[in-house]
């Protein structure tokens, strides 16, 4: 289908020409997203752009002339799904030979060229750098050409208007790729340095979204304590003027937007100036995710984060000082090569001891090219598999515990959407990230935030009664 002939063009990017143009054919578009709320947001804008080109969205991939899978490559079962995936619509294009196959984000970065050797069917191989390129890449594709764009690149100020899920929360990215080097992490091998973005562009961004009626905003970043540190200026104390807490000062008060939130954090840079920030700030919700990974000291050594269990432990008692309600999230890893049955039960007694409302987990999961997938004191899938289960339960067990606060008491709930299992019904959250039920009409409500008194507390979600008309922000 095509010929080896290899060219550079101004965007770094490979481009394998010898195909007709497809121009002027396509109008629909279906995007699959995998992993992060970074994939998600990256696929929000992808998909403005593809809406600014005239497409369409379609629900169903199979009504699609543009199918383009967003990927992750954290754990080894997303990556397989996403091949699954791939491979039917592989199939497809054999009898639609018009169809436009696109496979972008992190399996796009790490495994470039190799993809279209794998599926030669593919028209666009692209890394999460080049989201906000997308119009121009497809341009090229419909001249005949099929593209891998996988070379590191600056982005560029995100200009593209994205074709949000929500019309309620939205995410808006503030910094770009990570410079940490976790052992098990393959994350800066695909989403490239960081690269923070202007406060006054980010803050352009969530006027536009107050003025659009968003009330959330949740400030997005593989590592979001490091913005700013790539960016230059000081303080006339002599203090680093760009900051994720003097990000939270520059934006924390624009017009419309009633609740704001920021993930992922990493322990190593979380201070507490950040702490105070956000009680000091009304519109800073009171939830924090923070990763630990494990709560054994030599297995964090092992795996280059930087920081201890006893630091991490101080930063959720800072944290509870100042804010005693606050919502506590984190990830988790267990099987970690050379795990200990009496490391992971530190790991245990750090979940036992802080009481998480929510915690991701993982079984250790070995990626190509970080260190760590390359030891020879890898744990078997048996040990992991059991370690998983152990902690799951006790962490349903504590998640249960500390959803007890909440019963009876009224919390204000920003109406997202109705609940799919019952119509009668409408869901949003509480400013402590909990999934919250109560009855009510979802036109009448969405957007708006309602006090409701909690009657029914589960591990990970909440149900109510709203008690009085809803609550309208100036």
């Amino acid at each position: 289908m095509w010929n080896n002939l290899f060219s550079r063009s101004p965007l770094n990017i490979t481009v394998l020409v010898g195909s007709e143009s497809m121009a002027g054919s396509l109008r629909r578009y279906h995007i699959t997203t995998f992993g992060c709320q970074m994939n998600k947001a990256d696929s929000e804008r992808m998909a403005g752009i593809l809406e600014e080109m005239g497409f369409q969205w379609s629900d169903d991939p199979n009504h699609a002339d543009v199918i383009l899978y967003n990927t992750c490559t954290i754990r080894d079962n997303a990556e397989q799904k996403v091949y699954s995936y791939l491979g039917r619509q592989a199939k497809r294009k054999h009898e639609q030979p018009a169809l436009t196959l696109i496979v972008a984000g992190c399996v796009a970065q790490q495994e470039g060229e190799a993809l279209l050797r794998r599926v030669p069917e593919l028209d666009l191989v692209m890394g999460p750098q080049y989201a906000n390129r997308l119009r121009d890449l497809l341009e090229q594709v419909f001249d005949g050409n099929q593209i891998v764009a996988t070379e590191p690149v600056h982005i560029f100020e995100d200009i593209t208007k994205p074709r949000r899920d929500s019309t309620v929360t939205a995410w808006v990215n503030v910094i770009y790729g990570c410079n940490e080097r976790c052992t098990y992490c393959v994350v800066p091998n695909v989403r490239g340095v960081e690269q923070s973005r202007p406060p006054e562009a980010i803050r352009a961004e969530m006027e536009i979204l107050g003025r659009q009626g968003y009330k959330e905003v949740t400030l997005l970043g593989q590592n979001i304590d490091a913005y700013g540190r790539d960016l230059p200026g000081v303080t006339l104390e002599g203090r680093h003027q760009h900051t994720l807490t003097d990000l939270l000062y520059v934006v924390h008060d624009v017009p419309g937007i009633d609740r704001l939130r920021f993930a992922t954090s990493h322990p190593r840079y979380f201070t507490e100036r950040l702490i105070h920030a956000c009680a000091e700030l009304p519109n800073v919700c009171e939830h924090f995710h923070i990763p630990f990974q494990s709560g054994d000291n030599t297995i964090l050594k092992a795996m280059a984060r930087g920081y201890t269990p006893g630091k991490y432990r101080r930063i959720i008692d800072t944290i509870r000082r100042y804010m005693p309600d606050a919502a506590i999230s984190a990830d988790a890893i267990v099987g970690f090569p050379g795990e200990t049955e009496a490391q992971f039960q530190n790991t245990l007694n750090l979940v036992e001891d802080i009481g998480f409302d929510q915690l991701n987990t993982a079984a250790y999961s070995p990626r190509p090219g970080t260190p760590a997938a390359l030891w020879d004191n890898q744990i078997s899938e048996e040990v992991k598999t059991d370690r998983l289960q152990r902690l799951n339960h006790l962490v349903a067990t504590k998640a249960a515990e500390r959803s007890q606060r909440y019963l009876d008491r009224v919390e204000e709930v920003l109406v997202e959407d109705q609940n799919p299992k019952d119509p009668a019904q409408v869901m949003g959250r509480t400013r402590g990230n909990r999934l919250t039920f109560f009855e009510g009409d979802i036109r009448e409500l969405k957007g708006k935030t309602v006090p409701v008194q909690i009657t029914t507390a589960r591990a990970f979600s909440l149900s109510g009664e709203a008690i009085v008309t809803p609550l309208v922000c100036a």
